[in-house]
């Protein structure tokens, strides 16, 4: 069996993936792709590697806890999400990003050691996704939240070099969180494995969710008459309409980090477009690009 992990990240999917996914589990579920429901499985793989202490699993204690997650469906693959895997939100900046992600994913793995493994997930400009996840969190002030981080030395590559080193074997796929309107279909066959020219149910669903109702009239119109050939095509066509008659509510995140000037946060952006690209050169990561 492969089991696909999608790991979120924080402020970047918020269950949309796996929503979307279960919308099409049944379809899916004929190619031996099953997307079990969240419920069957979150709490019983965080009880179970905490029970395991990281070590791998016996035979039969993975039979017993797949059993549970497929309720006897069989399945080639298996679609697992939840952006608690890395870390519950108030652990998941401790002066790096998910600094125990690696080590966590490990332990998660090794409830089913046999497995074959892959790790998804999106990046997010560090400025915008720490302002987000300040804003979600409760209970703490800036103070508290932001101790012991270099706001300009946050780089996603730790955490994937963490991740690389605990889980030699696990394939890589990430893509940048800001590109995710123009790649969404790509995303969601990468991750759910289905195969070329199946169309999901909900797959349009984060585009109409940016874009005004006459932008969507309109684009709907053009893709009628110009019907486009490639992925590149159609990805140039969204970002055109994007541009033109995308809500500035739905698009536009204001980042808020306190006592940071307008020149950190511009550093931090030129950081990770720099981060990003040394990460797509790591051996056994892919990228999905726009």
């Amino acid at each position: 069996m492969r089991i696909a992990y999608h790991l979120g990240v924080h402020c970047t999917d918020d269950d949309r993936l796996v929503k979307t996914l279960l919308r099409n589990a049944a379809a899916l579920s004929e190619h031996g792709i099953e997307v079990p429901d969240p419920g069957r499985y979150r709490g019983l793989i965080r009880d179970t590697a905490v029970q395991l202490k990281g070590n791998p699993a016996s035979p039969d204690a993975q039979a017993l806890v797949l059993d549970q997650i497929l309720q006897g469906a069989p399945a080639d693959r298996m679609v697992l999400s939840w952006d608690n895997f890395l870390a519950f939100p108030n652990w998941a900046l401790k002066g790096s990003f998910y600094k125990s992600g690696g080590e966590r994913m490990r332990a998660i793995r090794n409830i089913f050691p046999d497995a074959q493994a892959e790790f998804h997930l999106a990046l997010r400009n560090p400025a915008a996704w720490v302002s987000d996840l300040f804003r979600r969190q409760r209970g703490r002030d800036w103070a508290e939240f932001i101790e012991g981080t270099d706001l300009a030395d946050l780089r996603w590559s730790d955490l994937i070099l963490a991740l690389q080193d605990e889980n030699p074997d696990a394939a890589l796929i990430l893509w940048a969180d800001e590109d995710t309107p123009l790649i969404w279909p790509e995303v969601l066959q990468t991750v759910s494995g289905h195969p070329d020219g199946m169309v999901l149910e909900g797959a349009g669903d984060l585009v109409e969710s940016l874009m005004t109702a006459d932008g969507l009239a309109r684009m709907a119109g053009y893709l009628q008459t110009h019907p486009p050939q490639t992925i590149l095509q159609r990805r140039r066509v969204v970002s055109a309409f994007l541009d033109k008659f995308g809500r500035p509510e739905a698009l536009e995140t204001p980042i808020i980090l306190p006592g940071a000037s307008a020149e950190l946060v511009q550093i931090m952006g030129e950081t990770y477009d720099r981060d990003l690209a040394y990460i797509a050169t790591l051996p056994g990561v892919t990228m999905i690009n726009a």
